[in-house]
């Protein structure tokens, strides 16, 4: 069955706010009526109640009711409830902690390529990809793998930036991902700057929003992927 995802790479764009940027993308997936149950489990240093609040008045808009998955007994049954998943940004450890802790990664992935509608930003995005290996988090928690739901099958790097402030003599987010592909050369990645997202729709893969992202992939390190481009190759 059609796979039907949205990768956000941010919950704001610039100083626009929470998830405005992203409504034009998610009204075309979270029809009027539909039920949706949202993970928070990315959210540490605010409540599960004030994460799923401020989510449920961002897209209070577009008609649709979000169940939080904090809010019910056990989240694999409620996941067979609703229309689709969102999963929250926040930090990508303590995120896929939890989703194995409750049993949600396998169930998350059936769902999904059976064809329901998944949406995800920043640690949301990040446990698509195969793992979470290329998140720009600290490791708060350790998680029984660091393999994530697969729904897609590379790499994702949301919040993609090569900014160096002045004076700072670390590495860049691109010196960090070519350190990646040294060690494991045969998995791409794709990093998306914000306000931009990858947009999945069976078969074909195209990156949404105004901003280039970037591929890295062996030899490969940072090239250009322009706005609208078909990416399908990567799957």
């Amino acid at each position: 069955m059609s796979q039907s995802i949205l990768l956000l790479s941010s919950s704001r764009a610039g100083d626009t706010p929470y998830l405005s940027h992203a409504l034009p993308m998610l009204e075309k997936i979270m029809s009027p009526g539909s039920r949706w149950l949202f993970i928070p489990y990315a959210g540490v240093s605010i409540s599960y109640d004030d994460y799923h609040q401020k989510v449920v008045e961002a897209l209070g808009g577009l008609g649709c009711q979000l169940v939080s998955a904090h809010e019910t007994p056990d989240p694999v049954v409620a996941l067979e409830e609703v229309d689709g998943v969102i999963v929250g940004g926040g930090n990508t450890f303590h995120l896929l902690h939890e989703l194995y802790r409750h049993g949600l990664v396998e169930a998350i992935r059936d769902k999904v390529n059976n064809g329901m509608p998944y949406i995800g930003w920043s640690a949301g995005s990040n446990v698509a990809g195969k793992s979470i290996r290329t998140t720009n988090d600290m490791p708060i928690i350790e998680p029984p793998s660091f393999e994530a739901l697969n729904l897609v099958p590379f790499q994702v790097n949301p919040h993609y930036t090569d900014y160096q402030p002045p004076g700072h003599n670390g590495e860049t987010r691109a010196d960090r991902l070519r350190e990646f592909t040294c060690v494991d050369p045969l998995s791409p990645v794709v990093g998306i700057c914000e306000g931009s997202a990858i947009r999945r729709q069976g078969d074909a893969l195209v990156l949404q929003g105004e901003l280039e992202a970037y591929l890295f992939e062996g030899t490969t390190q940072k090239q250009p992927i322009e706005p609208g481009s078909d990416i399908s190759f990567l799957l």
